[in-house]
């Protein structure tokens, strides 16, 4: 269940006044994604201002609605869902009826993105696959988000974030070189490809206002994933040379890595040189290795790790984090609190850029909300609301973007477009 109090202390959003019309007005998507990557994606074209109409089954929904935590007032709608599906409206549609079908295509036919992320071969047993919705609508942007691309041998192939790092190579090279690596806590593949498939979608928008045609983009989890392995990656094709696991110690700059305090950890990156420098001058109060001839020099520094980290550690010990922060600070070395994603999210930092704070919600009154990191001055991010319920914009949807009468609906409703539980409840009511 989800703790209201601790919601209702939020602050409650401000959205950032704007006389200018969003940066995604009058831009419509159908929205056949589920899970992260894709509704993460589709989430930011309707955060500035995009028509997101998410197509889903009835009654259920999709299965990511249903990840914990789960509060039983609102039981489709776990804190997952709600993360990667705010600003967008629901149609349920059973895509196995001809009748659901239909109205998806006649959505498809004047939307200007469709975006999915089904199993390769969905799409085209429904009849969705881009040559014939772009058959519907040359003006198309259709963009599939897939494991191992739609095509190619691997193409049938099932493919999840840490799968993908796995394959990538990621996992190797993140943990201790003493036992396996591991994977990431979050799923960083998926919100990188997210946001590679929202900049592919743009960029596909921009080249249809210069001809007005559209096109078939595709993001694949496996690629992303190997982008995300770094200039590692360039590393072993240009020298050979195999990343190893580190844990915390950077193998390029020394020294980077988590120190103690007497009552906190905390993460120091020595870049370059002159940082070391102000570092061991300034905060530790030690000139003469400051400006040692040879720890002066990056590459000496890191054949005398173990000795600069003995005499980094025994200082630190020394005093509390609220001695060390302001210090840091002041002779402008990098360095961050280790700590936990709660104290993340209540720090001072977070609440100063105004990342979490609570928005309405029908049912429960607020839930918590995580803003975009986008900041655009003239067209900013759109107020936020709720990521909704299942079919909570069915008939909202059919009246204002499709022009159905109520007559329509209730055939539609009769020939099972909406579900069995809709159909049924039309038979019993005439």
């Amino acid at each position: 269940m989800f703790n209201q109090q601790s919601i209702d202390s939020l602050p409650v959003h401000q959205s950032t006044p704007s006389q200018a019309s969003p940066a995604l007005k009058g831009l419509r998507v159908i929205d056949f994604t589920h899970f992260v990557a894709g509704p993460l994606s589709t989430q930011t074209l309707a955060d500035f201002g995009a028509d997101v109409i998410k197509i889903e089954a009835p009654e259920r929904g999709e299965d990511f609605r249903h990840y914990p935590t789960v509060d039983p007032a609102i039981p489709a709608q776990g804190g997952p869902f709600i993360w990667a599906n705010r600003n967008k409206k629901s149609l349920a549609l059973d895509m196995k009826s001809e009748a659901g079908l239909k109205i998806a295509k006649e959505l498809i036919a004047q939307a200007d993105v469709l975006v999915e992320n089904f199993s390769s071969g969905v799409m085209d047993r429904f009849g969705l696959d881009y040559a014939a919705c772009a058959k519907l609508n040359p003006r198309l942007v259709y963009c599939s988000i897939s494991a191992y691309g739609r095509e190619g041998p691997y193409a049938d192939r099932l493919g999840f974030d840490p799968i993908a790092q796995a394959e990538s190579g990621f996992i190797s090279m993140n943990g201790y070189g003493d036992r396996q690596g591991v994977r990431t806590g979050a799923a960083v593949m998926d919100v990188a490809t997210a946001m590679s498939a929202t900049n592919a979608i743009l960029l596909a928008l921009m080249a249809r206002t210069r001809d007005g045609v559209g096109q078939k983009v595709e993001v694949a989890l496996f690629d992303t994933a190997i982008l995300m392995t770094g200039f590692g990656a360039m590393q072993h094709l240009t020298t050979g040379y195999e990343p190893q696991r580190n844990g915390n110690v950077s193998p390029d700059t020394c020294p980077s890595g988590v120190f103690q305090s007497q009552d906190k950890p905390f993460y120091i990156n020595c870049g370059n040189d002159k940082i070391f420098q102000r570092l061991f001058e300034q905060v530790l109060e030690r000139p003469d290795l400051a400006h040692d001839p040879v720890l002066s020099q990056r590459v000496k520094r890191l054949e005398q790790r173990e000795r600069i980290f003995q005499i980094m550690d025994e200082a630190f010990a020394k005093q509390p984090w609220s001695h060390w922060a302001p210090l840091l600070r002041a002779a402008n070395v990098p360095h961050g609190q280790v700590r936990t994603l709660g104290e993340a999210l209540a720090s001072d930092e977070a609440r100063s850029r105004g990342l979490v704070t609570r928005i309405p919600h029908p049912v429960k009154g607020w839930i918590p909300n995580i803003a975009s990191p986008l900041r655009l001055a003239r067209t900013p991010a759109v107020a936020p609301f709720a990521a909704p319920s299942v079919g909570q914009h069915t008939q909202a949807v059919l009246r204002e973007t499709l022009g159905y009468d109520e007559d329509h609906i209730a055939q539609l409703q009769a020939e099972g477009a909406f579900g069995v539980a809709s159909a049924d409840a039309v038979k019993e009511a005439s």
